[in-house]
């Protein structure tokens, strides 16, 4: 899959191609740019901009916090994941974003870089409505350009059923059929409760829903707030 050409800064100790954390990363179409010094990853950043670091300090003699906040200092908001060996201590000091333990599936770690990488408009699937945006293969929201927010999984399914009906009254009985796989509406608790967290994402206040409003006795509608004149 064309990850739209992201670079990722690797740096590792040298290794079997075998281990090295570079062909997962590669495997998902990004693009690697390996080093097995700090220093020549330091020296590699003044003149490039990954989109993202991974610092390798379980296939290396040291932590990597000092070469961490180097390219922290550098790189400023690019995002970056420290990998350690089980058991060692956190590096906060590493001022890292994400801090990945050994072991660790290449799975793992390609979500974790996908939590961090912004979506890509050319590759992602996007809805748009109004103000929020709707990532839908990273399952991620957006309100009001205030940055992504990871979605789980039901999370998503619920929202992108709201924004295929939008504007349109959507029954409790339709998100049990459509979101949850059910036509048994006997207990709904579980509905409200993904209402009620949906909301935490996309309303200003939550408690005074004005985007995913209650329709009493009949469901929800997803609807632009009424805008105040003043």
């Amino acid at each position: 899959m064309n990850r739209g050409n992201r670079v990722i800064l690797l740096i590792e100790g040298q290794r079997e191609d075998k281990g090295s954390l570079a062909v997962p990363l590669t495997k998902s179409g990004f693009e690697v740019v390996s080093f097995h010094t700090g220093r020549e990853a330091v020296a590699w950043s003044q003149e490039q901009e990954p989109d993202l670091v991974v610092f390798d300090a379980s296939s290396m003699r040291s932590s990597g916090a000092r070469i961490c906040r180097r390219l922290r200092g550098i790189l400023e908001d690019t995002p970056m994941i420290h990998c350690r060996l089980s058991g060692d201590p956190i590096e906060p000091h590493a001022l890292a974003d994400i801090y990945l333990e050994q072991p660790f599936t290449g799975r793992k770690l390609l979500n974790r870089v996908r939590d961090l990488l912004p979506a890509d408009p050319a590759t992602e699937e996007v809805v748009r409505f109004g103000h929020l945006v709707f990532y839908r293969d990273k399952r991620a929201v957006d309100v009001g350009n205030k940055g992504e927010q990871r979605l789980t999984p039901k999370l998503a399914s619920l929202l992108e059923e709201f924004l295929r009906h939008a504007g349109e009254l959507v029954s409790r009985r339709q998100l049990m059929r459509d979101v949850w796989h059910t036509d048994y509406v006997g207990d709904t608790r579980t509905l409200d409760v993904h209402i009620r967290w949906v909301r935490e994402y996309i309303e200003e206040d939550p408690s005074n829903p004005q985007i995913l409003v209650t329709v009493r006795g009949k469901g929800f509608m997803l609807r632009m707030p009424p805008t105040t004149v003043s």
